[in-house]
């Protein structure tokens, strides 16, 4: 029988040019172990862009933006669904695959963007401004999604936005993103004044030092970084655009303004690519591990569960967002 090294040893090639030698035996063994359990269970892991290169790269059998995620979740043919992300995510997983097992490896994997905002805030909103419909970014809780009339992700918010054929809108809970989308539509945005804290803290100062240190550097920056910053930027976009923009246009030199592991895992398929990692960790995506996956799936780990009443309604907006 192969050993553990062995059996892994074509995944490892795959992801070497960013996991060095010398870390590879410290995930070998849960690798193999998760591959067996995920036969065992019928489980798929699907996995967030910002997880790292052992869990996007080796074990993951759906790897996206949260708009990939949350279309390729209807389609999962399994028992278990393992969501390697944060559980804002899970609940999206569960919403649209009641009858399955959904688990979360880590129940402190939350969202600072999430945490920004509630289902009292939203019904408040409607208080102040009657018939203003409400779009809200999926990185918020299943009941916040229960009192919207439509979700978005930052992949297609500006579609959501103008499909519903209004003045005006509320779009929460992100302010930069609205922000950023209000600048690319003649609707009107009213904004909420929630901050992803790995995006809210790049500057255009940032960018022109990088631009210093690494001529003819591309700047790639995530919408959901504030105005300024995307202003400063070559292109803006979401992780899967950013993605597919190094594919497309293969730059000599990048840098991706957003999650740190993101640069990780687009260099592992373009080896012809510099990429320039300014370091901003999502401490809540880093919760999530091999070992707390394969704890998951050992021991039934932790299951997403939310009230069939709210569920109704917040799969009722992700619906529609998927519809458009």
């Amino acid at each position: 029988m192969l050993n553990t090294s062995a059996r892994t040893a074509m995944l490892y090639d795959r992801v070497r040019r960013v996991i060095p030698p010398i870390e590879w035996p410290a995930f070998a063994d849960d690798i193999d172990a998760i591959l067996d359990l995920k036969q065992q269970r019928n489980a798929v892991i699907l996995a967030h862009n910002y997880q790292t290169p052992e869990i996007f790269h080796c074990v993951a059998d759906i790897v996206g933006d949260s708009l990939a995620l949350a279309r390729k979740a209807m389609s999962v043919d399994a028992d278990v669904i393992v969501l390697a992300g944060v559980h804002f995510m899970a609940e999206t997983a569960k919403l649209l695959n009641p009858q399955k097992t959904v688990l979360i490896p880590d129940l402190g994997a939350g969202c600072s963007l999430a945490d920004s905002i509630t289902a009292e805030d939203i019904r408040l909103l409607r208080q102040r401004y009657p018939r203003v419909p409400v779009v809200t970014y999926v990185n918020t809780s299943a009941a916040v999604k229960a009192e919207s009339d439509i979700c978005c992700t930052s992949g297609n918010a500006k579609a959501v936005v103008e499909s519903l054929g209004v003045p005006r809108v509320i779009m929460l809970p992100d302010e930069y993103l609205a922000q950023n989308i209000a600048a690319q539509t003649a609707v009107e945005i009213i904004a909420w004044k929630g901050h992803c804290e790995v995006h809210e803290r790049f500057t255009p100062a940032d960018i022109r030092q990088l631009r210093e240190d690494h001529p003819g550097v591309t700047v790639l920056a995530h919408p959901e970084c504030p105005p300024e910053v995307v202003a400063e930027a070559d292109f803006s976009g979401s992780t899967a655009a950013m993605s597919d923009y190094v594919g497309q246009q293969k730059p000599s030199r990048v840098v991706l303004m957003t999650e740190c592991s993101m640069s990780d895992n687009v260099a592992v398929e373009h080896a012809e690519v510099e990429f320039i990692r300014p370091c901003n960790l999502c401490p809540h995506m880093k919760r999530i591990t091999l070992a707390n996956i394969r704890t998951a799936l050992e021991q039934n780990r932790h299951v997403v569960t939310i009230d069939p009443e709210i569920a109704g309604h917040a799969r009722l907006a992700v619906e529609r967002m998927l519809a458009v």
